[in-house]
């Protein structure tokens, strides 16, 4: 299953077969878009969706089946005769290099076509010491993690990756990230496919972590925020299901707003009172080594709150209202259905998720909260590289690129 790199597409809602404009595929790759959903079907069920001849859609059949993309499923029963044969979507054909990037650590996991994680390893890396040793070490673990999983190179089908800044998501080039020095610029997908000679689709860290839990947890929620509080704090925007990155890959910077009455903070993007630079994991922890308490990292902050230190979870939960008046504005403006916290300092647990809460449903409009759930995450850490695997997924098993690898 060999995919030419392509540019990337903007990432959009999975077709259902039960809508109008999806009712009547006449191509390999419009056909298989109603077998990814995983249920076994005859030809004759896909003839009678349709509306093909069956002639026509037992050669599409014949070619999915010969690109692995689909498999034999067993017999469907019988109404007289010889059981008809059922197929269904083959995910384990190929597999995907799925990698999250952070400030200060990395997640690279291996994947099926289905999204399951095959294969992953979590470590420590700084960001900040440029592309060059930072995406050697991407290559390295992710080539270790391909033999692990016991298949050859060749299978890899596409590569996915969130950095923690902001991307032109077309170019897959970082812009202007602000902890990223020596990244502005940077060709990551030319980087990477010097190594990896197949499509590697590049995003923000926090796109693909609302795409990830998005599509584990809340597939049928179409407007959701994620939000990841970390060093920094950022928002993935999915509205009617797809993803917003604005004009430059910049929405969602949430950590570079101005907390409502907040203090007068300088924030390292040259302002002052901005939400990172009062409620991020640095400046909690900070303030709390102000009052004489060892708090050297996020993970320190965690455990602090963990083990029930008063002072810890008093802050975490200030720093969980300041964050919540920043959101209530978002929730008007935005609407969501679905707000997901996650990130490192998120683990500390319903402290910051009660701050939050108490300012969202406090100060936003009673309309815009009327349904609205505010919850953890719930993908344990791997929402980035579930929704790195869906973004390379979404794009190498497009209708477009299906046709193109079967010849249609």
């Amino acid at each position: 299953m060999a995919i030419a790199s392509a540019k990337p597409p903007t990432l959009a809602p999975r077709s259902d077969p039960r809508r109008p404009a999806d009712v009547r595929p006449n191509t390999a790759g419009s056909l298989f878009q109603l077998l990814r959903d995983g249920q076994p079907r005859t030809r004759a069920d896909l003839a009678a969706i349709t509306g093909l001849a069956r002639s026509t859609v037992a050669a599409r059949i014949e070619d999915l089946l010969a690109a692995g993309l689909l498999a034999p499923t067993g017999e469907a029963a019988s109404t007289g005769g010889r059981p008809p044969a059922t197929f269904a979507f083959n995910p384990a054909a190929r597999i995907v290099v799925a990698v999250d990037l952070g400030v200060s650590h990395a997640r690279v996991a291996v994947t099926d076509l289905g999204g399951h994680v095959l294969a992953e390893d979590t470590f420590e890396l700084a960001i900040a010491d440029g592309p060059e040793p930072v995406l050697g070490r991407v290559v390295d673990v992710a080539r270790a993690l391909v033999r692990e999983v016991g298949r050859p190179e060749a299978d890899v089908v596409g590569m996915g990756v969130g950095l923690p800044g902001p991307v032109e998501h077309a170019s897959g080039r970082p812009t202007s990230p602000p902890i990223m020095p020596g990244w502005d610029g940077y060709d990551v997908p030319g980087r990477l496919g010097e190594a990896f000679p197949i499509p590697i689709l590049v995003d923000n860290d926090v796109n693909i972590m609302a795409l990830g839990e998005h599509e584990a947890v809340w597939p049928d929620v179409d407007d959701l925020l994620y939000v990841k509080i970390a060093t920094g704090i950022g928002a993935g925007i999915i509205s009617d299901g797809t993803i917003q990155r604005g004009a430059q890959g910049a929405a969602g910077d949430l950590g570079h707003i101005a907390v409502p009455g907040g203090a007068e903070v300088p924030c390292r993007c040259g302002n002052f009172g901005c939400l990172e630079a009062i409620a991020g994991g640095p400046a909690v922890a900070a303030a709390l080594r102000e009052k004489g308490l060892e708090v050297a990292s996020n993970a320190a902050l965690v455990e602090l709150v963990r083990s029930g230190n008063l002072e810890a979870t008093l802050a975490l939960r200030q720093a969980g209202r300041e964050i919540g008046a920043v959101l209530a504005t978002c929730v008007n403006l935005l609407n969501p259905s679905v707000i997901v916290i996650g990130g490192a300092v998120a683990e500390a647990g319903e402290h910051l998720l009660a701050g939050i809460r108490e300012v969202v449903y406090t100060r936003s409009l009673p309309l815009a909260t009327q349904h609205l759930r505010i919850v953890a995450s719930r993908t344990a850490g791997r929402a980035g590289v579930l929704g790195a695997a869906a973004m390379v997924t979404q794009h190498v098993l497009s209708a477009e690129q299906i046709n193109a690898l079967v010849g249609d």
